[in-house]
C-alpha cells in the first residue's frame, strides 16, 4: 500500500488548519507557502474536504478554511479514505465482507486480514490532536 500524494496532502493540509485553529480563517496561499505545495493542488484537494464537510470555507478577500470540528473529531483514517479510498491491503477485504470465492481456501487470507487489522489500528485511532502533540516534538527552527 502507497498512499498517493493527493492523501499526503489532504492531511498536512488539515494538520495546518489544526495548528492555525483560532477560529479565525486560514488562506490557502498561507497553507501553500508553509507546506511548500502548490496552492492550485490544495484547492483540489479542499474541495473534497468540504464536500465531505471537514472544513469550511467563506471567499472573497477576508476568506479561507478552517477545520468544521475540533482535532481530536478527525483520524487520519477518516482524511485517507476520502482522498485514497478503501485502505485495505488487497482487493478481497474492501468494504464489510470478504469478495473471494476462494476465501474458504485461502492460506494468505488470514496474512491480509492481518495486516488490514494493523492499518486500521493505527489510522483510525491516530487524531489530528495526536499528530499536533507530535509536532510540538520537532525543533522550531528545523528547515525541511
Amino acid at each position: 500500500m502507497k498512499i498517493s500524494t493527493k492523501g499526503r496532502y489532504a492531511l498536512r493540509l488539515m494538520l495546518d488548519l489544526a495548528k492555525h485553529n483560532t477560529g479565525e480563517l486560514v488562506r490557502m496561499k498561507d497553507i501553500a507557502q508553509r507546506e511548500n505545495i502548490s496552492e492550485k493542488y490544495l484547492e483540489q484537494i479542499v474541495t473534497s474536504l468540504k464536500k465531505a464537510g471537514y472544513v469550511k470555507s467563506l471567499r472573497g478577500a477576508q476568506g479561507g478554511y478552517r477545520l468544521a470540528k475540533e482535532p481530536q473529531e478527525y483520524t487520519v483514517g477518516m482524511i485517507l479514505r476520502l482522498t485514497e479510498g478503501d485502505m485495505a491491503p488487497v482487493a478481497c477485504l474492501e468494504g464489510d465482507t470478504v469478495d473471494c470465492e476462494r476465501a474458504s481456501v485461502c492460506t494468505s487470507l488470514r496474512l491480509w486480514t492481518m495486516l488490514d487489522d494493523a492499518i486500521k489500528s493505527v489510522i483510525d485511532h491516530v487524531t489530528l490532536q495526536d499528530m499536533l502533540e507530535w509536532s510540538k516534538e520537532i525543533p522550531s527552527d528545523y528547515i525541511i
